[in-house]
Order: C-alpha cells, then structure tokens, then sequence
C-alpha cells in the first residue's frame, strides 16, 4: 500500500506538473515514469524511440541546460548570468557565496526528471526489442540506438549528481539510482524494486561504458547525423575516458573516430554556427553528433540564454542573459578569431555569436574535440597515434588565424580546449578533471574541484517519493 499511495502521489504531481517561481517543470519522478505507450508492433517500438530522441532533444537535456550548466556553474569570473530566473542565478551564484544550490532548484530537478525520462523510453524499447524485424529499421540499429541514449544520459546524471571519478573511493561514492527495465503501465506491478536507492559512481560509469561499448557494435557508421551512429558512440566514450584520466582509452576511442574520415573542420570558424540562418539547416561536417533544431520543432536552449535578437541579422534571437568577462577574452592570443567572436548587446554585454541562431542546431559533439582529446593523451603518455600533439594543435590553432608552433605542451593544449570549445558545456567537467579550483570573482576563489557545491542535490521531489535515497553532502 506504501508504494502504491507513494506512486499516485507522485505521478499525481507529474500529471499536473507544477510552476516553480521561475520555470515550468513538465517532468516525472523517475519512480513514475510511464511508458511511452503499451507497445505491440514494430511501428510503435520506433515511434517510442523517436519519443527517446525528442526528450534527449529537450532544453532539459541535450537542447541546452545540460551544457549551460557546465558553463555557468563554476565560471564567474569568466563568463557572468545577467538574467532575471532564480533557479539559475541561484547555480550561477555558487561560486561567489556561501550558499550552495537549493534542494528544491527547478533546473537541478528538470535535468533528472527528464534524463529519466529519455532513459524510461530507452528501456521500453530495450525490453521490447523482439518487436524489431528489421523492416522500419535494422534491429541493431535499434538497439543501438536505444544504448547510445541511455548510456549518454547515465554519464550526465553521473556527473552532476555524484562526485567526481577519483574524488575518493569511486566503489562507495554515491551517484544516481541505476534503472535497466521500464516502468509497468500496471501500477499493481510497481514493487520496491521501482524505489532504488543510489547506484555507486563506479557502478553508473560501468553501466554508461557497457552501453556505449555496445551501441558501438551495433550502430552503423555514417557522418554528421542527429541520430546516433557508431562514431557518435566512440566519440562519447573518448569523453568518458577522459573524465576518467584513462588517456589510452581516451586516445584510441578519438583516434578511430577522427581516422574514419567521416567528418573535417569547418572552415572558416564562422561556418560552424548560423546553421539556419546561413545554410538553411545543413549541419557542418564537423559535428559528428548534434541535436536537430527546425522551424517546426525543438528549441535551441543555448540560444535562449546566449543569443539575442540582432536588428542587422534577421533569424537571431535570445534572452542576452549570458556575458562574456574581459578576463576571458583576454585569455585568447591576439588575432585568434576566436577573440572577437562576440556580438554586443544590451546593457555592453558581451554575447558570444556561436549560438545567436534561433533554429541553428546544437552540436553535442564534433571533430574539433577528437582532435583535441586525443593531443591531451598522446601528450600525456607521451605516444604518438594518429599524429604528434603538435600536429593536432597546429590543426585548431591555423583555423582561427593562429601562427602554427614549433613545440607544445600541456598548458597549451588545455588553453586550446578551453577557448575552442567554450560554450558548448566542457567548462566545469575539464576543471574539474584538472584538479583546478573554480572561477570566482576574482578568478581563483571559487570552491575547490571536489567541493560538495559543486555537485547537483538530489531533488527534493525525489527525496520525498523514494525513502531508499539519501541527499548528497552539504544540503
């Protein structure tokens, strides 16, 4: 009866969904996802991993928040949140006050709910996997498919919601609960296994690694896509092993996907972005995996919140919530384009142009990063495979107008990084991988990489529906 009055209270509060003071939450506690629908036939499976696809799309997700948080939490001295929403003044604030982010921030919750969510569609399709007769699409894509979104949402929820790969004993730190089947529409057959307490930070990165290991197998490959492919899988895996410190994993994972000569930087840097605006919605070659954005469906988060509307380019928009510090800037060499790749706004912000298209895709991940993970680990193990660290930084540095090196080293390489992928939601997890401590006000007061400030809390809705979890440290 527990768990019965536990379900109905909670999806009684999916169903109506609720306002918080500054954000619309239309999200389900992970202990009441539904399936998508009950499924039958192998048109239905699809439409249910459509339905993965479009939650992963979400701004809640991979449409925007997920990289805007890496980028504001822990970054105010470099890059500053003018906008008027509470939640994320409270996220962005972190590193200036003594307050850590509240249990109940709409933006911590909507990130968990929804990842569950696309997580939830995944498993149903997993579980219903012998409805694929290869006639919509091939069973191992499917599958893939399937694998390549859940394991792409465990690796986000692992990083925001535990602490750290190394951060301590990695087989005791808590994480977030792993869910490998699907909600049952008959909540007679919702038992205590659908209250999981928390997986451990080892056991979510396995079950992300098993996933993405697995979608890799079956996937087929192809050039830059929005669905996944086999290179999007190793590409993400590249990333993990690099959160990881497993530099020859991290190396070979990059290497395969940049000799597969499938994707080629785009030249010139301006070409990466204006993707609507300028090419009527043909992504660049050098994404290997974005989320689609069109005029009929999706919303661009990062151009919500860094973008505005510019009178001289039609098709712009945005809140011009997110402004970029002098410090920053000054970080970049003189003539680096990317120095003056900024737009002004209102009030003398300083807006990056990286997302001021209102329908311009959002790259998830692309060839630049490759290049760039796999100069770090060859550095690091001192190898060469694939090219010298120089000859990958010569690379990245030639596209913006930079004068090629004779030598590089490590300082160098993770500035590279730094300015190259800036905005695209690297910020908080290369520093925190780096051991560094946060940008604060000043630049170096901010809390430390392992500070419980700057781990998500369990949101309290979830706390309240499922006894089995326990609240991350410092809330």
């Amino acid at each position: 009866m527990k768990n019965i009055v536990k379900w109905i209270s909670a999806a009684a509060v999916a169903t109506i969904g609720f306002t918080a003071c500054e954000k619309k939450l239309d999200i389900f506690p992970l202990q009441s996802l539904p399936p998508d629908e009950a499924i039958t036939t192998e048109g239905d499976l699809i439409a249910v991993l459509n339905g993965a696809y479009d939650r992963i799309q979400s701004t809640s997700a991979y449409g925007g928040d997920i990289q805007m948080m890496a980028d504001i939490w822990a970054n105010r001295y470099y890059l500053r949140f003018r906008g008027t929403f509470a939640g994320l003044l409270n996220i962005a604030s972190v590193t200036t006050t003594s307050a850590p982010i509240t249990v109940d921030n709409g933006w911590a919750a909507s990130l968990w709910a929804q990842a569950y969510s696309a997580i939830n569609s995944a498993n149903t399709v997993l579980d219903s996997i012998h409805l694929a007769a290869g006639n919509i699409q091939p069973r191992t894509s499917v599958e893939g498919q399937a694998k390549f979104i859940r394991g792409a949402m465990y690796f986000e929820l692992v990083k925001l919601y535990g602490k750290t790969w190394g951060d301590g004993n990695n087989a005791s730190n808590l994480a977030v609960p792993l869910i490998l089947k699907s909600t049952p529409l008959d909540i007679n057959k919702i038992t205590d296994d659908f209250y999981p307490a928390r997986a451990t930070v080892q056991q979510v990165y396995d079950q992300a690694k098993a996933d993405l290991t697995s979608a890799a197998s079956l996937l087929p490959t192809g050039a830059t896509s929005s669905t996944a492919t086999r290179w999007a899988a190793m590409a993400l895996l590249s990333r993990i092993a690099l959160m990881q410190g497993d530099y020859v994993a991290a190396r070979d994972w990059a290497n395969q996907v940049i000799n597969s000569n499938s994707f080629i930087l785009t030249n010139p840097f301006d070409n990466l972005w204006f993707n609507y605006i300028n090419f009527g919605g043909v992504p660049p070659r050098e994404y290997i995996f974005y989320i689609k954005i069109t005029t009929q469906d999706g919303t661009n988060g990062l151009n919500t919140y860094y973008g505005q509307t510019v009178s001289s380019i039609p098709g712009t928009a945005g809140r011009g919530d997110l402004d970029a510090q002098v410090p920053w800037i000054n970080r970049h060499p003189v003539g680096d384009v990317r120095r003056g790749y900024y737009q002004s706004g209102s009030s003398g912000r300083r807006l990056t142009r990286k997302h001021l298209d209102r329908f311009g895709h959002v790259p998830v991940v692309r060839l630049a990063e490759m290049l760039l993970t796999r100069a770090e680990a060859n550095f690091r193990l001192g190898t060469v495979v694939g090219a010298t660290p120089l000859t990958d930084i010569n690379r990245i540095r030639e596209r913006v107008g930079l004068s090629l090196l004779a030598d590089v080293n490590l300082d160098e390489i993770l500035l590279q990084r730094d300015l190259e992928l800036a905005y695209e939601g690297h910020f908080l997890w290369d520093l925190k991988r780096n051991r560094k401590a946060s940008a604060g006000s000043t630049g170096s007061n901010g809390p430390a990489w392992n500070s419980p400030k700057l781990v998500m809390p369990i949101p309290q809705r979830e706390m309240d529906v499922n006894d089995n979890l326990v609240q991350n440290e410092g809330y």
